[in-house]
Formats: C-alpha cells, sequence, structure tokens
C-alpha cells in the first residue's frame, strides 16, 4: 500500500515537474532583430500583432503575428497597394513615421504619420493580414505618433498624439506637448474640441525634450498616459502619469522614468541603448510585458542594423508600472513560465539565424521597394530567379529605382546573391548593395568598362549624383553567373565575388562600416541589402537575374 502510494506521488510530481519543464520559454532579445522601430503591438483573443515604421520603404508598415510573443511571421503589409499611398520624392528616411494599431469591435484600426504629405490618417481591416483600407486623413490632429484609445466602459474613443508647444511658442528646442481629441470610430474622423494633456513632458522645469509616441491604458480605475521623452537617441525613455479621468488631469509618477538605459556606462559590453517607445501588452500567462525600441552599438552610439524591437516584463507596485529605469542593463533574453508556439514558415527574426529566399513564384513581405511598387520592374521564375528591368533612376535619387533590399539584422552578418548579367554600355550596372540611404551605400556591380567586363566596388558621396570607385577586377567574357557576396563584422565591411560558384576571392575588405551608421548618416533608418539594377539616367532594355538571396547573422551576443 505504501509503495503504491509512494508510486502515484512520484508519478504525479513527474507530470507536474514534466509540465512546467515543457512551459518554460525564453523570450530572445531583441524579438525583431534590424531595422524594425517604433513597435506597435495590439492582443486580439490568444494573438498578437505588432507593426512598426518603414519610413520611405514599400510596401509600408509590416504586420507581425505571434501567439507567445517570441515566434513571429510577417503576415501582410499595411499599405501594400500603390493606390494607398506612395512615396517618390521623399528621402527614405522620411515617409510613414510611428504607426500605432488597436483593435474594437471586429474591426483593426492604424493610424500613423506621413510626415511630408498626407499627414495623421487611420486605415482599417477586418483581417490584419489585409486588406486594409485605403486612407482616411484626419486633417485636425495636427501632429506626429498617434494612436487611438478604445475605452470599453463607455464606448467612446480617443486619438492622443504629440504636437507643438502651446500657441506654437516653444520655450526651448524639443519643446513639445500632448493632445487629445475624442475619435468617432465609425465614422473616423475627431470629436469636439483638441485639449492639451502634457506640457514639456514630466516636469517642464527641466526642459524635457521630445515627449512623443503616447498611449492610454486603463487599470485598477486608472488611466495611464505613457509616453516616450528624450529623443529616440541615448538620451531616450519612457514615461508614466494617470489619473481617474480619460481627461486628466493626469500626475507624473515619482519614480519616472520606468524604462531607460542612459545612465549606464557607455563602454559597457553588449551594449543595448536608446531604449523607449513602449506599448505595453498583456502576455500568455496573464502577466503585463512592454514591447520598445533600442539598439545595438557595436561601438559607442555606432550601429548599423537600425532601431530594433525588444520585450521585458512590466512589473506593478501601488499601481505603478516600472520596465527598467536604469538601474540594470536590459536582458538579451528573459525566462517566462508559458509554452512557446512556433509558426510554420515563418522566418527567424531573433538570435543567430541563416535563410535562402529563392524567387521562383512570390517575393517575401518583408522584401522592400524603395517608394512604390512597380509590378513591371521585375518577373519571378524558376529557371532565373528574380529578373530586374534596368531602369535609369538610381538609388541616390528619390524616385523607384530597380531595388529590391533586405534588413541587414545582424551586426556580423553574411549576404550572398548568384548574378546573371550582361552590361551592353558603361552606363549599365547591375549587381549588389549594402545600403544605409541615398548617400551612404558601397555597391557591388558588375559593368563594363572599354568594352570589357568588370567587377566594381563604389562608394558613395553624400550629398552627391557621383560614386566613388574603389576598387575593380576584369571577368572573363565568358563567366555568365557572378557570386556577389557582402559581409559585416561590425565597425566593417568586406567583399567578395565567384565566379564558379564554389571558390570565392576577395575583392576589398576593412571596408569603412561607420560610414553606414546611423549616426554619421543621421535620419532613422537602418542598412539594407539590396539587389539593383541602373542604367544611370538612360533609356535600356537590358535586364538583370538574380538566383537568390542568402542570408546569415553571427553576432556575439547570441552565442552565450
Amino acid at each position: 500500500m505504501r509503495n503504491r502510494l509512494l508510486t502515484s506521488l512520484f508519478t504525479a510530481f513527474s507530470l507536474v515537474l514534466s509540465h512546467l519543464v515543457s512551459a518554460q520559454t525564453t523570450l530572445v532579445n531583441p524579438i525583431l532583430t534590424g531595422f524594425y522601430p517604433d513597435p506597435s503591438i495590439v492582443k486580439v483573443g490568444a494573438d498578437y500583432y505588432l507593426i512598426n515604421s518603414t519610413f520611405s520603404y514599400f510596401p509600408g508598415i509590416p504586420v507581425m503575428h505571434s501567439k507567445d510573443l517570441k515566434n513571429w511571421k510577417q503576415i501582410g503589409n499595411v499599405i501594400s497597394r500603390p493606390e494607398q499611398m506612395d512615396f517618390m520624392g521623399e528621402r527614405l528616411t522620411r515617409g510613414l513615421f510611428a504607426p500605432s494599431i488597436s483593435y474594437y469591435k471586429g474591426i483593426f484600426y492604424v493610424t500613423c504619420t506621413d510626415i511630408d504629405h498626407d499627414g495623421n490618417f487611420v486605415v482599417t481591416a477586418k483581417n490584419p493580414a489585409g486588406p486594409w483600407s485605403n486612407p482616411v486623413k484626419i486633417s485636425q490632429v495636427k501632429g506626429i505618433d498617434p494612436s487611438i484609445y478604445f475605452d470599453d466602459s463607455t464606448d467612446k474613443a480617443y486619438i492622443i498624439y504629440n504636437s507643438d508647444a502651446p500657441d506654437r511658442k516653444p520655450l526651448y528646442s524639443g519643446h513639445r506637448t500632448i493632445r487629445m481629441y475624442e475619435f468617432d470610430y465609425s465614422k473616423l474622423t475627431v470629436v469636439g474640441e483638441e485639449k492639451q494633456l502634457v506640457n514639456g513632458g514630466v516636469d517642464l522645469s527641466k526642459k524635457p525634450v521630445w515627449v512623443e509616441g503616447p498611449h492610454i491604458l486603463k487599470r485598477n480605475g486608472w488611466y495611464y498616459l505613457y509616453a516616450a521623452e528624450g529623443g529616440t537617441s541615448v538620451n531616450h525613455s519612457e514615461v508614466v502619469l494617470r489619473s481617474k479621468d480619460v481627461w486628466g488631469p493626469y500626475v507624473p509618477f515619482a519614480g519616472n522614468p520606468i524604462l531607460t538605459q542612459r545612465e549606464l556606462p557607455a563602454d559597457r559590453k553588449d551594449a543595448i541603448t536608446s531604449a523607449g517607445h513602449a506599448q505595453f501588452v498583456d502576455g500568455p500567462d496573464g502577466k503585463m510585458y512592454c514591447i520598445f525600441l533600442a539598439v545595438r552599438p557595436y561601438e559607442g552610439d555606432y550601429y548599423n542594423t537600425g532601431r530594433e524591437t525588444f520585450i521585458a516584463p512590466v512589473t506593478w507596485k501601488d499601481d505603478w508600472p516600472m520596465i527598467e529605469h536604469g538601474e540594470k542593463a536590459i536582458s538579451y533574453s528573459y525566462p517566462v513560465n508559458y509554452k512557446e508556439i512556433k509558426q510554420k514558415g515563418a522566418l527567424p527574426q531573433s538570435g543567430n539565424f541563416a535563410y535562402t529566399l529563392t524567387f521562383d513564384k512570390t517575393l517575401d513581405p518583408a522584401l522592400l521597394f524603395m517608394r512604390t511598387h512597380d509590378k513591371n520592374s521585375y518577373s519571378l521564375s524558376k529557371k532565373d530567379g528574380l529578373t530586374l528591368k534596368l531602369k535609369p533612376e538610381t538609388i541616390m535619387e528619390t524616385g523607384n529605382p530597380s531595388f529590391i533590399g533586405k534588413r541587414q539584422q545582424h551586426l556580423y552578418s553574411t549576404a550572398e546573391t548568384e548574378l546573371m548579367f550582361t552590361p551592353k554600355s558603361d552606363k549599365e550596372r547591375a549587381g549588389f548593395v549594402i545600403l544605409q540611404d541615398e548617400g551612404h551605400f558601397y555597391f557591388l556591380c558588375k559593368s563594363k568598362v572599354q568594352d570589357k567586363d568588370m567587377l566594381q566596388l563604389y562608394k558613395s558621396k553624400p550629398r552627391s549624383q557621383e560614386m566613388e570607385l574603389l576598387t575593380e577586377v576584369p571577368l572573363d567574357a565568358k563567366a555568365g553567373k557572378v557570386g556577389l557576396r557582402i559581409a559585416s563584422q561590425g565597425d566593417s565591411y568586406s567583399f567578395h565575388y565567384s565566379t564558379d560558384s564554389k571558390n570565392w576571392n576577395l575583392l576589398k575588405d576593412k571596408v569603412d562600416g561607420k560610414f553606414l551608421s546611423t549616426k554619421v548618416s543621421g535620419g532613422f533608418i537602418g542598412c539594407v541589402y539590396g539587389l539593383y539594377a541602373t542604367s544611370s539616367g538612360e533609356a535600356s532594355k537590358n535586364s538583370a537575374s538574380f538566383q537568390y538571396l542568402k542570408y546569415a547573422g553571427d553576432d556575439p551576443m547570441f552565442k552565450k
């Protein structure tokens, strides 16, 4: 009897232990590596949907889906049709700033700012994968970073955003306000008068700058207004205020900021910096988590991968939330007590990974065009892969060149393609580019010089429509396919080529990577590996084919 009881207890304990072990999951930061800034998230049932800024790349605003906050799969894009919007004439770092996603009564809503043209707008969809509606302008909302808060206790909605200083008379540079309108979610228009909720930030006497990216959350009878403060660089942070009424007055938390890394030593190993622009969400375990942007510099404030999407748990004390306000470094991993749910067909997004994109049927939804989608500029086939028509436009301009890009997602990465191209004049070039913006890129290309086929490496000249030739080698006229490889090593890049699909030759290494950093280039975007073909201002009927696009990332912080 005693033995049977012990056996039963041991079996029960084993089952519980097995369940606990199987339910252990580790969230790995960033949850979206590479150029995925300004995250916004919504939970609908057991599903999570996350969106990011894309600036002047097209399609705009990727929609990611997850069931565990760890594994993410892109299911569509909000701005996917040129009839919705294009960004022609805009620099790559302009376009769409800081979208926000919400859900109410069967409808998804995304608000965003087209910074140079359409201003603030809202789009809707019944399925987050799309199609999304054409944009509806919200012309009364003067500012940036709009988000919609739905108060299900009153069936009312509100649109909250960053705007000018009171009376448009700033007391100092970066002096902004947070303002709000009531929002008619059925007519997609504002109601009544605008009201200012926050002036400057938490403490106007300390001259806080760039209070932005606001959201409202209701919990335990309190309305929490939380927003970024300090600008989206090394002084970035997240602050919170609360009120018993949605219209305020909002009182700041004495423990602000609730998220920042600006007080930590700048020379710490594997630093995560510039944390802010946060949004809260309930996890599968019922606990609250926060998604936010931050960066991973390879030195100081130098990074090429852009602002990335991170996650961290939220703790509550005395009805105030806290993430990390500077005493501790944001972790590259957080253990959680719920089951991991992987998604079929999803490309990896966190940690170190490798994959190959082929072009026989469709383009992966994460691939990026410049400013709009020209379906007549390329074709897909099993035999030739991706064929790009040579267009007169170049990547140094603000049009729509023959270019398709894939984000650089690691400090240490390798990207590779195989090119089939026969240049017919010295104006025609096709190949592989690593690009930060119109004035900061390296272009590895096949071209023609005095009737001879050449492999050339160019460096852009900022504020110019010219490129500097760094090096070149002749190619055998009989060489059909040419392998092209670009590798990043933190602050440098190397460029290789192959003429036999097996052996790789070094063309040039230790090329300055800081030239492609956000710190040097300015703006808000990250580096992109791009397949590119141009006839440099002249008409052409020629084309270039790319068989595949391989990518691999190998960052040391993920090997611990």
